[in-house]
């Protein structure tokens, strides 16, 4: 059994353990008002017995010498009894709550760190970057349109391989190589979904999908704004 699965079977018997100390807790706490209650006007009438004496003189106004009945001081220890016995439960209710948080604590800095483990694998996993690819002399037959696409698309694949394993890879502060190709009008390196200029002189080529207003794959043909604008004259030619 995982730490995991442990957990989720201890914390589905802790509502029924709690339920139980509360309901104990609750009957101690009647109880307890009973017999508050039950003192209370025992040793009243106690007083009102004492003070009758006095006054007829059965027996003398030394305060040292009077005391409240044997029956009334056993009602009140048997009230602090059942008041202690109380904090004892919610005392122990506490503990079995805080054990619950602890453990639960310690499975999630157990979860971050294979998290962190698996985004590091993931991030040397990464291919090593190109450093002419970054030229704009790229245009040539071996570091062109064609080796541009080749890197983008190789980073893409690690990018989403790396997302596959942890959702919340986007929000790691990863370093960016500086070497690394930077597209679109950002002039940022390649992330996420991308669309290509199908002008094949176009000065930046590829377009982060957030920067040129896409949400969805362009069908057809699709031209960045600047070489859309010279479609028109090179027909006009």
């Amino acid at each position: 059994m995982s730490f995991l699965e442990e957990f989720n079977a201890n914390l589905e018997s802790l509502p029924n353990i709690l339920a139980k100390n509360y309901s104990v807790m609750r009957t101690l706490d009647q109880s307890l008002q009973d017999i508050q209650r039950q003192n209370e006007q025992r040793c009243e009438q106690e007083i009102e017995d004492i003070k009758r004496e006095i006054k007829s003189g059965n027996i003398t106004p030394d305060t040292s010498l009077i005391r409240f009945s044997d029956e009334a001081l056993d009602e009140q220890k048997h009230s602090v009894g059942i008041a202690d016995e109380k904090v004892l439960l919610a005392v122990r209710a506490y503990d079995m709550v805080d054990t619950h948080i602890q453990q639960l604590d310690q499975y999630l800095k157990t979860f971050e760190e294979e998290l962190r483990e698996r985004d590091s694998a993931a991030a040397s996993a990464l291919p090593a970057p190109n450093p002419d690819s970054g030229a704009k002399s790229g245009k040539s037959s071996e570091g062109g349109r064609g080796g541009r696409k080749k890197t983008r698309l190789a980073t893409a694949a690690a990018a989403a391989a790396t997302a596959s394993v942890n959702p919340t890879a986007m929000d790691l502060d990863i370093p960016v190589d500086p070497n690394e190709p930077t597209y679109c009008l950002c002039n940022q390196v390649s992330y996420g979904e991308m669309v290509a200029c199908e002008n094949p002189n176009c000065k930046i080529e590829w377009f982060h999908f957030g920067c040129v207003g896409l949400k969805d794959k362009p069908r057809g043909k699709w031209y960045c704004t600047d070489c859309a604008a010279l479609k028109p004259r090179r027909k006009g030619k």
